[in-house]
């Protein structure tokens, strides 16, 4: 959410940067109009309280002294009347105001490319070369066919379209795949693990900004009132939501292994073969909370973490900087990383990691106080470390043979019970 200080005072700036996005103002001037409203009519309800209290001292006085107050005392009657009725006004602006507010995306930070969409992205850096098959390489929905490891047509007799029945050597490999990042994460990057719930309430998917604005794309369990977790960076970033954390416990990291609920409402006919696009899905996520001057290192930091994975994989990868156009609503800026996929002969986004500076922590109120001083909204970061399923399709593409067999790359093999390859 943004700062309503920051918007009265360069409201034209902020204005200006929320539509270097490219896809309008997202309703924008509704807050200043709401926001000027609410403070005129608070002016004026203060005001009538101040002169209702002044009299009310003085009614005493004037039955003490025998002078007749019944204008007076009819005076106050309608002044009750009217503090009433504005202020019923004056929370039905404060409920338009926070709606408004909660439906305006973050403002991209300086730095981050003007375009209408992922053409537009600019890479950063890349890291290794792919592979040149002396084969016609196939696509890792077919490998996983071919090794009876993944199945397909299962997962939809069970639970329909985009779904995957992971079995024997698969499942074992996609646990292995989880393990090793997991390993990665806490033992060399000191992150701490945790393990959240899979269904979160209505108040935790407005904190980090799936809500109100793209409820379409969540599974919603109407009984209770929940949802389904898109993402671990929806437990975990809120369960410090609504403290105040001390200082020294500043910067904080969390890693969480998760599966994901998405309904891909946006994307009929999008890569509807294969583990790529799943309403059902697992990752790892990174998620950190740290001072505002130090969230621009740790973006930094995070991002290198989610690559080590796939440094240690072997497994070639770029990295691309998301332009305006492509940026998530509660983003000031994002690296996306990008797996490459011999099937796609191109390279797919298998993590986000994004600074988010202090957009999520107003919605969570989620703050920190230095010493002596007052609290203060921390800045909030998560990305991808990673996407499992997605680095499991890499992991088949990338190491597959001309036989037909995937070789395990060498640091997920005490996860395998050492089996080096995959085959029929």
């Amino acid at each position: 959410m943004l700062d309503i200080k920051k918007l009265r005072e360069d409201f034209e700036g902020i204005r200006e940067r929320v539509e270097y996005r490219g896809k309008g103002d997202f309703g924008i001037d509704d807050i200043k109009k709401f926001d000027e409203e609410r403070r005129s009519i608070l002016a004026e309800v203060e005001a009538m309280k101040h002169r209702q209290n002044t009299v009310s001292r003085e009614i005493p006085k004037l039955k003490k002294a025998g002078e007749d107050t019944s204008e007076i005392m009819a005076e106050m009657k309608t002044l009750s009347g009217k503090i009433k009725e504005l202020s019923g006004k004056l929370s039905e602006i404060e409920e338009n105001l926070k709606d408004a507010l909660l439906n305006v995306p973050n403002t991209p930070a300086e730095g981050v490319p003007f375009g209408k969409d992922d053409e537009d992205n600019v890479e950063v850096r890349k890291f290794g070369e792919p592979a040149k098959f002396q084969f016609e390489p196939k696509a890792h929905w077919d490998i996983g066919e071919d090794l009876d490891i993944l199945d397909f047509q299962r997962a939809a007799k069970v639970a329909g379209a985009r779904f995957t029945v992971y079995r024997g050597l698969g499942a074992r490999l996609e646990r292995a795949i989880a393990c090793f990042m997991l390993d990665l994460h806490t033992i060399e990057q000191d992150y701490t693990e945790i393990i959240p719930p899979y269904m979160v309430n209505r108040d935790a998917m407005v904190g980090t900004g799936q809500l109100p604005k793209f409820e379409d794309d969540m599974f919603y369990i109407p009984q209770k009132d929940f949802f389904l977790i898109p993402t671990a960076e929806v437990p975990v970033t809120n369960l410090r939501a609504g403290e105040i954390i001390d200082e020294e416990e500043l910067p904080i990291h969390y890693t969480a292994f998760t599966p994901c609920f998405r309904a891909e409402a946006g994307s009929a006919g999008r890569d509807t073969r294969g583990i790529i696009r799943q309403h059902q899905f697992n990752k790892v996520e990174l998620v950190k909370f740290t001072k505002p001057e130090d969230s621009w290192d740790a973006l930094e930091k995070l991002t290198n973490d989610a690559e080590e994975v796939l440094i240690q994989l072997g497994i070639p990868y770029r990295v691309v900087k998301l332009s305006s156009g492509d940026l998530g609503f509660s983003s000031s800026m994002t690296y996306d990383i990008e797996v490459w996929m011999p099937s796609y002969n191109g390279y797919v986004e298998i993590s986000s990691c994004s600074n988010f500076l202090d957009f999520q922590a107003r919605r969570a109120n989620i703050r920190f106080r230095r010493d002596g001083g007052k609290p203060e909204f921390v800045h909030t970061l998560n990305g991808s470390g990673l996407a499992v399923g997605r680095t499991t399709a890499a992991v088949l593409e990338n190491f597959q043979q001309e036989d037909g067999s995937v070789i395990i790359p060498e640091v997920l093999r005490k996860y395998m019970g050492g089996i080096e390859k995959i085959e029929k």
